[in-house]
Protein backbone atom coordinates (compact mmCIF):
# COMPACT_ATOMS: atom_id res chain seq x y z
CA UNK A 1 0.00 0.00 0.00
CA UNK A 2 1.11 3.38 -0.63
CA UNK A 3 2.24 6.24 1.79
CA UNK A 4 -0.04 9.30 1.21
CA UNK A 5 2.58 11.18 -0.77
CA UNK A 6 2.81 8.28 -3.24
CA UNK A 7 -0.29 7.64 -5.75
CA UNK A 8 -1.35 4.02 -5.82
CA UNK A 9 0.11 3.07 -8.98
CA UNK A 10 3.58 4.17 -8.02
CA UNK A 11 6.36 6.43 -8.96
CA UNK A 12 5.82 7.73 -12.76
CA UNK A 13 8.71 6.41 -14.67
CA UNK A 14 11.54 8.89 -15.91
CA UNK A 15 10.65 11.28 -13.07
CA UNK A 16 13.50 11.92 -11.17
CA UNK A 17 12.94 12.69 -7.50
CA UNK A 18 9.32 11.65 -7.52
CA UNK A 19 8.88 11.70 -4.33
CA UNK A 20 9.68 15.35 -3.31
CA UNK A 21 8.20 16.84 -6.75
CA UNK A 22 5.17 18.54 -5.56
CA UNK A 23 4.29 18.63 -9.29
CA UNK A 24 4.81 15.01 -10.63
CA UNK A 25 0.66 14.31 -10.09
CA UNK A 26 0.18 16.92 -12.66
CA UNK A 27 0.26 15.84 -16.20
CA UNK A 28 0.01 18.43 -19.13
CA UNK A 29 -0.87 16.43 -22.24
CA UNK A 30 -1.49 17.61 -25.53
CA UNK A 31 -5.23 18.06 -24.40
CA UNK A 32 -5.04 19.85 -21.86
CA UNK A 33 -2.55 22.55 -23.29
CA UNK A 34 -5.02 23.05 -25.99
CA UNK A 35 -7.70 23.58 -23.77
CA UNK A 36 -6.10 26.07 -21.44
CA UNK A 37 -7.37 29.83 -21.22
CA UNK A 38 -4.47 32.16 -21.30
CA UNK A 39 -5.64 35.48 -19.67
CA UNK A 40 -3.19 38.87 -18.99
CA UNK A 41 -4.00 41.52 -16.40
CA UNK A 42 -4.69 44.84 -17.36
CA UNK A 43 -2.41 47.67 -16.02
CA UNK A 44 -5.77 48.83 -14.25
CA UNK A 45 -6.49 45.24 -12.79
CA UNK A 46 -2.40 44.79 -11.97
CA UNK A 47 -2.72 48.16 -10.03
CA UNK A 48 -5.87 47.05 -8.35
CA UNK A 49 -4.73 43.88 -7.31
CA UNK A 50 -1.35 44.68 -7.05
CA UNK A 51 0.92 46.95 -4.86
CA UNK A 52 2.60 49.17 -7.14
CA UNK A 53 5.98 48.85 -8.22
CA UNK A 54 7.69 52.04 -8.10
CA UNK A 55 7.08 54.13 -5.16
CA UNK A 56 4.96 57.27 -5.40
CA UNK A 57 6.84 60.81 -5.63
CA UNK A 58 5.60 64.12 -3.13
CA UNK A 59 3.67 66.53 -5.44
CA UNK A 60 5.14 69.65 -6.13
CA UNK A 61 4.88 72.38 -4.36
CA UNK A 62 3.06 75.42 -6.14
CA UNK A 63 4.95 78.54 -6.56
CA UNK A 64 8.55 79.44 -6.49
CA UNK A 65 11.16 78.20 -3.77
CA UNK A 66 13.36 80.99 -2.27
CA UNK A 67 16.33 80.39 -4.59
CA UNK A 68 14.42 81.20 -7.25
CA UNK A 69 12.73 84.38 -5.47
CA UNK A 70 16.21 85.61 -4.69
CA UNK A 71 17.53 84.99 -8.26
CA UNK A 72 14.69 87.21 -9.70
CA UNK A 73 14.86 89.72 -7.08
CA UNK A 74 18.60 89.91 -8.29
CA UNK A 75 18.06 89.97 -11.87
CA UNK A 76 15.48 92.89 -11.48
CA UNK A 77 17.83 94.71 -9.69
CA UNK A 78 20.60 94.60 -11.89
CA UNK A 79 18.08 95.03 -15.15
CA UNK A 80 17.09 98.75 -13.39
CA UNK A 81 20.69 99.76 -12.42
CA UNK A 82 21.47 99.50 -16.36
CA UNK A 83 18.58 101.62 -17.02
CA UNK A 84 19.38 103.97 -14.69
CA UNK A 85 23.06 104.42 -15.84
CA UNK A 86 22.09 104.62 -19.38
CA UNK A 87 20.06 107.07 -18.78
CA UNK A 88 22.55 109.03 -16.32
CA UNK A 89 25.81 108.82 -17.35
CA UNK A 90 28.44 109.32 -14.34
CA UNK A 91 30.31 111.10 -16.73
CA UNK A 92 27.61 113.35 -17.86
CA UNK A 93 25.87 114.25 -14.42
CA UNK A 94 29.05 116.52 -13.31
CA UNK A 95 28.00 118.90 -17.36
CA UNK A 96 24.46 118.40 -16.85
CA UNK A 97 23.48 121.45 -15.04
CA UNK A 98 25.44 123.79 -15.98
CA UNK A 99 24.15 126.42 -17.88
CA UNK A 100 25.02 127.30 -21.60
CA UNK A 101 26.37 130.72 -22.13
CA UNK A 102 24.21 133.46 -23.98
CA UNK A 103 26.38 134.25 -27.07
CA UNK A 104 27.72 138.11 -27.81
CA UNK A 105 27.18 139.13 -31.38
CA UNK A 106 28.96 141.61 -32.89
CA UNK A 107 28.61 143.18 -36.62
CA UNK A 108 31.37 146.20 -37.11
CA UNK A 109 30.27 147.82 -40.99
CA UNK A 110 33.16 149.13 -42.62
CA UNK A 111 33.00 151.68 -44.66
CA UNK A 112 34.85 152.59 -47.95
CA UNK A 113 36.61 156.04 -48.84
CA UNK A 114 35.04 156.43 -52.05
CA UNK A 115 33.59 154.62 -55.07
CA UNK A 116 33.26 150.99 -54.82
CA UNK A 117 35.07 149.33 -57.74
CA UNK A 118 33.29 147.26 -59.65
CA UNK A 119 33.45 145.29 -63.35
CA UNK A 120 30.98 142.95 -65.55
CA UNK A 121 32.94 139.71 -65.15
CA UNK A 122 32.95 138.69 -61.02
CA UNK A 123 36.33 136.76 -61.78
CA UNK A 124 37.98 139.39 -62.95
CA UNK A 125 37.38 141.00 -59.62
CA UNK A 126 38.85 138.09 -57.78
CA UNK A 127 41.76 138.41 -59.83
CA UNK A 128 42.49 141.79 -58.61
CA UNK A 129 41.70 141.15 -55.13
CA UNK A 130 43.33 140.02 -52.20
CA UNK A 131 40.91 137.44 -52.35
CA UNK A 132 42.73 136.19 -55.65
CA UNK A 133 44.21 132.96 -53.89
CA UNK A 134 41.38 132.31 -51.83
CA UNK A 135 39.83 128.33 -51.87
CA UNK A 136 36.23 127.96 -53.36
CA UNK A 137 33.24 127.49 -51.24
CA UNK A 138 34.22 125.13 -48.14
CA UNK A 139 37.24 123.67 -49.57
CA UNK A 140 38.57 126.80 -47.65
CA UNK A 141 37.70 125.82 -44.20
CA UNK A 142 40.26 123.29 -44.04
CA UNK A 143 40.47 120.46 -40.97
CA UNK A 144 43.87 121.25 -38.74
CA UNK A 145 45.80 118.05 -37.87
CA UNK A 146 44.51 116.96 -35.53
CA UNK A 147 45.29 115.23 -31.12
CA UNK A 148 43.84 114.37 -28.45
CA UNK A 149 43.43 116.38 -25.26
CA UNK A 150 43.78 115.17 -21.73
CA UNK A 151 40.24 114.74 -21.61
CA UNK A 152 38.65 113.90 -25.19
CA UNK A 153 39.63 111.51 -27.68
CA UNK A 154 41.15 112.08 -31.32
CA UNK A 155 37.38 110.98 -32.83
CA UNK A 156 35.58 113.42 -30.26
CA UNK A 157 38.26 116.35 -31.62
CA UNK A 158 37.26 115.35 -34.86
CA UNK A 159 33.57 115.82 -34.29
CA UNK A 160 33.71 119.37 -32.24
CA UNK A 161 35.65 120.75 -35.60
CA UNK A 162 33.46 119.18 -38.11
CA UNK A 163 30.57 120.26 -36.32
CA UNK A 164 32.06 124.20 -36.78
CA UNK A 165 32.95 123.65 -40.05
CA UNK A 166 29.10 122.41 -40.48
CA UNK A 167 28.28 125.25 -38.46
CA UNK A 168 30.59 127.65 -40.77
CA UNK A 169 29.51 126.17 -44.31
CA UNK A 170 25.45 126.34 -43.64
CA UNK A 171 25.57 129.74 -42.21
CA UNK A 172 28.22 131.46 -44.58
CA UNK A 173 28.24 129.69 -48.01
CA UNK A 174 23.99 128.31 -48.64
CA UNK A 175 22.39 130.29 -51.12
CA UNK A 176 19.09 129.74 -49.42
CA UNK A 177 20.50 131.26 -45.93
CA UNK A 178 22.57 134.13 -47.76
CA UNK A 179 19.45 135.06 -49.20
CA UNK A 180 17.18 135.18 -46.44
CA UNK A 181 14.84 132.23 -48.00
CA UNK A 182 15.86 129.78 -44.79
CA UNK A 183 17.43 129.58 -40.94
CA UNK A 184 16.35 125.94 -40.53
CA UNK A 185 20.11 124.97 -42.01
CA UNK A 186 21.59 127.14 -39.22
CA UNK A 187 19.29 126.68 -36.38
CA UNK A 188 19.48 122.64 -36.53
CA UNK A 189 23.13 123.11 -35.59
CA UNK A 190 22.92 124.68 -32.63
CA UNK A 191 22.75 123.40 -28.80
CA UNK A 192 18.88 122.97 -28.03
CA UNK A 193 19.57 125.53 -25.01
CA UNK A 194 20.28 127.92 -27.51
CA UNK A 195 17.39 127.68 -29.89
CA UNK A 196 14.88 130.35 -27.85
CA UNK A 197 17.41 133.47 -28.27
CA UNK A 198 17.89 132.01 -32.05
CA UNK A 199 14.35 132.48 -32.22
CA UNK A 200 14.43 135.88 -30.53
CA UNK A 201 16.58 137.21 -32.79
CA UNK A 202 14.93 136.69 -36.14
CA UNK A 203 11.11 137.26 -34.36
CA UNK A 204 12.57 140.44 -33.02
CA UNK A 205 16.13 141.74 -34.34
CA UNK A 206 18.09 144.18 -32.57
CA UNK A 207 21.39 145.65 -32.60
CA UNK A 208 21.70 144.30 -28.72
CA UNK A 209 24.26 141.97 -29.21
CA UNK A 210 22.34 139.11 -28.06
CA UNK A 211 19.20 139.38 -31.15
CA UNK A 212 21.05 140.02 -33.74
CA UNK A 213 20.80 138.01 -36.96
CA UNK A 214 24.02 138.46 -38.79
CA UNK A 215 25.87 137.64 -36.07
CA UNK A 216 24.30 134.40 -36.28
CA UNK A 217 25.01 134.04 -40.24
CA UNK A 218 25.45 135.74 -42.83
CA UNK A 219 21.93 137.00 -44.66
CA UNK A 220 21.60 139.77 -47.85
CA UNK A 221 18.60 142.16 -48.01
CA UNK A 222 17.91 140.81 -51.50
CA UNK A 223 15.60 143.63 -52.31
CA UNK A 224 19.32 145.68 -53.25
CA UNK A 225 21.31 143.14 -54.32
CA UNK A 226 21.61 139.44 -54.80
CA UNK A 227 24.57 136.91 -55.26
CA UNK A 228 25.96 137.20 -59.20
CA UNK A 229 28.33 133.80 -58.55
CA UNK A 230 27.27 131.36 -56.08
CA UNK A 231 31.34 130.71 -56.17
CA UNK A 232 31.78 131.92 -52.92
CA UNK A 233 35.75 132.40 -52.20
CA UNK A 234 36.72 131.65 -48.45
CA UNK A 235 40.13 131.60 -46.52
CA UNK A 236 40.54 130.62 -42.55
CA UNK A 237 41.51 128.83 -39.66
CA UNK A 238 40.01 126.71 -37.35
CA UNK A 239 41.66 125.56 -34.25
CA UNK A 240 40.88 123.51 -31.34
CA UNK A 241 41.86 123.56 -27.77
CA UNK A 242 40.20 121.86 -24.14
CA UNK A 243 39.22 124.29 -21.69
CA UNK A 244 38.01 122.12 -19.34
CA UNK A 245 37.60 118.45 -18.21
CA UNK A 246 33.68 118.53 -19.76
CA UNK A 247 34.33 121.18 -22.34
CA UNK A 248 36.22 121.64 -25.99
CA UNK A 249 36.30 124.73 -27.67
CA UNK A 250 36.61 125.61 -31.37
CA UNK A 251 37.64 128.80 -32.80
CA UNK A 252 37.40 129.83 -36.10
CA UNK A 253 38.72 132.93 -37.96
CA UNK A 254 37.34 133.66 -41.52
CA UNK A 255 36.84 135.71 -44.38
CA UNK A 256 34.29 135.33 -47.32
CA UNK A 257 34.12 137.16 -50.86
CA UNK A 258 30.69 137.19 -52.45
CA UNK A 259 30.43 138.59 -55.60
CA UNK A 260 26.84 140.97 -56.13
CA UNK A 261 24.92 142.36 -58.52
CA UNK A 262 22.03 144.57 -57.74
CA UNK A 263 18.74 143.20 -57.68
CA UNK A 264 17.08 142.56 -60.95
CA UNK A 265 20.41 143.48 -62.51
CA UNK A 266 21.15 141.85 -65.74
CA UNK A 267 24.59 139.41 -66.13
CA UNK A 268 26.22 142.89 -68.19
CA UNK A 269 25.58 144.85 -65.16
CA UNK A 270 28.71 145.64 -62.92
CA UNK A 271 29.38 143.62 -59.72
CA UNK A 272 31.03 144.23 -56.83
CA UNK A 273 32.89 142.43 -53.82
CA UNK A 274 31.86 142.48 -50.70
CA UNK A 275 34.49 140.90 -47.81
CA UNK A 276 32.66 139.66 -44.54
CA UNK A 277 35.38 138.38 -41.76
CA UNK A 278 33.53 136.10 -39.20
CA UNK A 279 35.54 135.02 -36.24
CA UNK A 280 33.69 133.00 -34.20
CA UNK A 281 33.94 130.47 -30.66
CA UNK A 282 31.86 127.54 -30.19
CA UNK A 283 31.94 125.14 -26.94
CA UNK A 284 30.85 121.52 -26.97
CA UNK A 285 29.84 119.59 -24.26
CA UNK A 286 29.70 115.82 -24.54
CA UNK A 287 26.08 115.76 -25.26
CA UNK A 288 26.91 118.26 -28.09
CA UNK A 289 29.70 115.77 -29.82
CA UNK A 290 26.89 112.71 -30.01
CA UNK A 291 24.39 114.75 -31.30
CA UNK A 292 26.51 117.14 -33.78
CA UNK A 293 25.43 120.46 -31.82
CA UNK A 294 27.47 123.50 -31.05
CA UNK A 295 26.87 126.02 -28.47
CA UNK A 296 27.91 129.54 -30.26
CA UNK A 297 29.69 131.63 -27.56
CA UNK A 298 31.06 134.17 -29.66
CA UNK A 299 30.29 135.98 -33.63
CA UNK A 300 32.60 138.95 -34.46
CA UNK A 301 31.58 140.18 -37.40
CA UNK A 302 33.24 143.20 -40.13
CA UNK A 303 31.61 143.51 -43.70
CA UNK A 304 32.11 146.35 -45.96
CA UNK A 305 31.78 148.04 -48.28
CA UNK A 306 28.58 149.22 -45.87
CA UNK A 307 27.60 152.78 -44.99
CA UNK A 308 28.39 153.13 -41.00
CA UNK A 309 25.05 154.71 -40.76
CA UNK A 310 23.35 151.39 -42.17
CA UNK A 311 21.07 148.90 -39.57
CA UNK A 312 23.37 145.66 -40.24
CA UNK A 313 21.36 143.84 -36.74
CA UNK A 314 18.91 141.91 -39.78
CA UNK A 315 20.56 141.82 -42.78
CA UNK A 316 23.37 143.09 -44.48
CA UNK A 317 22.71 145.91 -46.79
CA UNK A 318 26.48 146.18 -48.81
CA UNK A 319 27.18 149.21 -51.06
CA UNK A 320 27.19 148.22 -54.88
CA UNK A 321 29.38 149.30 -57.77
CA UNK A 322 30.04 152.92 -58.35
CA UNK A 323 27.97 153.66 -54.67
CA UNK A 324 29.80 155.61 -52.04
CA UNK A 325 28.94 155.59 -48.17
CA UNK A 326 27.23 157.97 -46.57
CA UNK A 327 29.63 158.67 -43.30
CA UNK A 328 33.00 157.16 -42.66
CA UNK A 329 34.42 156.01 -39.58
CA UNK A 330 38.22 154.94 -38.03
CA UNK A 331 40.59 155.20 -40.88
CA UNK A 332 42.08 151.93 -42.42
CA UNK A 333 40.11 148.76 -40.77
CA UNK A 334 41.55 145.64 -43.11
CA UNK A 335 39.09 142.63 -42.81
CA UNK A 336 41.93 140.02 -44.16
CA UNK A 337 44.58 141.34 -41.63
CA UNK A 338 44.56 139.08 -38.17
CA UNK A 339 43.49 141.63 -35.04
CA UNK A 340 40.60 142.28 -33.15
CA UNK A 341 37.70 144.46 -34.57
CA UNK A 342 36.89 147.95 -34.01
CA UNK A 343 33.82 149.27 -32.27
CA UNK A 344 30.71 150.27 -34.20
CA UNK A 345 32.45 151.21 -37.36
CA UNK A 346 35.30 151.35 -39.64
CA UNK A 347 36.37 152.64 -42.60
CA UNK A 348 36.94 149.93 -45.46
CA UNK A 349 40.88 149.72 -46.08
CA UNK A 350 41.84 151.03 -50.03
CA UNK A 351 44.47 147.69 -50.03
CA UNK A 352 41.17 145.41 -49.65
CA UNK A 353 39.10 146.41 -52.32
CA UNK A 354 39.70 145.35 -55.98
CA UNK A 355 41.96 147.10 -58.35
CA UNK A 356 39.76 147.96 -61.12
Amino acid sequence: MGGPANPPEGTPEGIPGGGEDEYRSVVFDESFVRAARLQEFSAQERVGDHAPAVRRRPPLHRGLSRQALVLVTLIAVAFGTAIYMGIRHPYQSSTAALPVESPRLTVIPLAPTGKVPGAADPEYLYAHSPAAGFAIGAEGIPLPAVRRTAHFSDSQVVAALTTAKDYIVRSSLYPEVIGGEDVRPVRVMLDSRQLDQFDASFDHPASDGRHTPTGWLVRLDTTESRLADRRIRVRGTLRADETDAATLEVVADHTFVYALRPAGADAEDAASLLTVRRELRFRFDRDDLRLRQAQLVVSSVQAGPLSCGTDTANRLRPLLAGQTARAGGPAGTDPYAAGNPTALCGTLAADAQPKV
